[in-house]
């Protein structure tokens, strides 16, 4: 069985500890698309882990799989491997032959692109991440299969090099030496050798054994480069469809499909947040959800739940279920909002728009609910979800019925232990 776990909003929506909640009946866990500009926690006990490119089921050390649509700095996930062979954990990794790899010069030219843009910059990571992907989309990008071939991968980098050093030239930026990125990658290519298979024969093959298989998503639905804020978006597929490409695997394999809902609105970057709060409210979303980025530290834009761009979530992803995640963080609040439609120009608007500039003009419309102060967390483990308060329920059930999608699980803590399982994913 193989089952989709995706972002809805824009990411930081708690995909790590879902993703780790359900590995533990998985086999394989996936990354299908992004690179270490995502950033996942995992807390187990008092242990918090944090992963920026090594997919959430390590902890649980199952066969670990960097599919094709995947980008990776070698650095980092040599980093990420070693923290946790550390800890005592075996880890059990495969990447894709396919996979491209991020380089330095990618860093450069983020920096630069980023400073150039204006307002149409996206707040990237500055990690490389999109300039490799346009590499990739140009056909000149270093692959996996390629960094283990030494002979190929001197030749494509002295044909690559001349070209982005021009470039830095143009912009006041230091080259970067031949033999200097080669010797670097050089021994990257040798360590990884290991680990380079043909991973979607290898995730087929898996499939055919009848062991489940969970697929990672990384950031979030409206960061999707086709269907997200374009151009406030990342540069690959966020959404259910992305599995089926990133990893190569057919799409009628793909069973469930769940799509990680907080119970608030949070983004990193630039780009129109219509439920942002400016307020103290706000800033109590902020600060007890700890909406700081994993990757980057930068604080987070939060505000409301805003439904309308869940619904068109579902739409495109055709999500099977819900994970719901910190609903803790609503509590002491005395009045909760979800925004169920917009006003632009004075018309009400209940679909998510394309275009930038009329989502920028969007004001919700929102439904209130009453709050219900601080969560039993004793009499919810007892209780499970009839432990949580009515009102909290009410605000649940509100966001199943209107999404039309069930709640697969509620989440109102950050550890492993403080979840509300209602359906299992295998």
């Amino acid at each position: 069985m193989l089952n989709v776990i995706i972002g809805t909003q824009w990411g930081d929506e708690g995909k790590g500890k879902i993703t780790d909640f359900y590995a533990k009946k998985a086999d394989v866990v996936v990354r299908f698309q992004g690179g270490n500009n995502a950033g996942h926690t995992v807390i187990v006990g008092e242990k918090v882990y944090k992963f920026h490119i090594i997919p959430s089921g390590s902890v649980e050390e199952k066969i670990l799989i960097l599919g094709n649509g995947v980008v990776v700095d070698p650095k980092i996930l040599l980093e990420e491997i070693e923290a946790l062979e550390n800890e005592g954990k075996t880890v059990s990794l495969y990447i894709s032959e396919r996979a491209n790899v991020i380089m330095p010069y990618h860093k450069i030219e983020d920096e630069i692109y980023e400073e150039l843009k204006g307002n149409l910059k996206a707040g990237t990571t500055k990690r490389g991440i999109g300039p490799c992907y346009a590499d990739k989309i140009a056909r000149f990008g270093i692959r996996f299969a390629d960094l283990i071939d030494d002979e190929v991968f001197r030749e494509k980098l002295s044909i690559i090099l001349p070209m982005k050093n021009k470039i830095f030239k143009t912009f006041g930026k230091d080259p970067l030496d031949y033999n200097q990125v080669h010797e670097e990658y050089f021994k990257y290519g040798k360590i990884f050798k290991e680990y380079v298979a043909d991973t979607s024969l290898l995730l087929n093959k898996f499939l055919n054994e009848g062991k489940n298989v969970l697929m990672e998503g990384a950031q979030g639905t409206h960061l999707d480069i086709d269907h997200g804020i374009y151009p406030y978006t990342t540069s690959s597929h966020t959404v259910a469809g992305g599995a089926s490409i990133g990893a190569g695997i057919p799409p009628q394999k793909i069973g469930k499909i769940l799509g990680v809902v907080k119970a608030y609105t949070s983004r990193v970057g630039t780009g129109p947040v219509p439920t942002e709060l400016k307020d103290k409210t706000g800033e109590h979303l902020r600060e007890r959800g700890k909406e700081y980025g994993t990757t980057t530290g930068r604080p987070r834009r939060c505000g409301w739940l805003d439904l309308v761009m869940v619904k068109y979530t579902h739409r495109i992803n055709g999500l099977t279920g819900i994970a719901l995640t910190k609903l803790d963080v609503l509590c002491e609040l005395e009045k909760v909002k979800a925004a169920t439609a917009y006003e632009y120009n004075g018309k009400k608007i209940e679909e998510f728009p394309a275009n930038m500039k009329v989502l920028s003009k969007c004001k919700p419309v929102y439904k209130e609910f009453e709050g219900w102060g601080e969560f039993d967390k004793e009499k919810i483990k007892k209780e499970g979800y009839k432990g949580l308060p009515e009102q909290a329920r009410k605000y649940v059930g509100f966001i199943s019925s209107f999404i039309g999608v069930p709640i697969s699980l509620v989440s109102y803590g950050p550890k492993r232990s403080e979840t509300i399982l209602l359906e299992e994913l295998f």
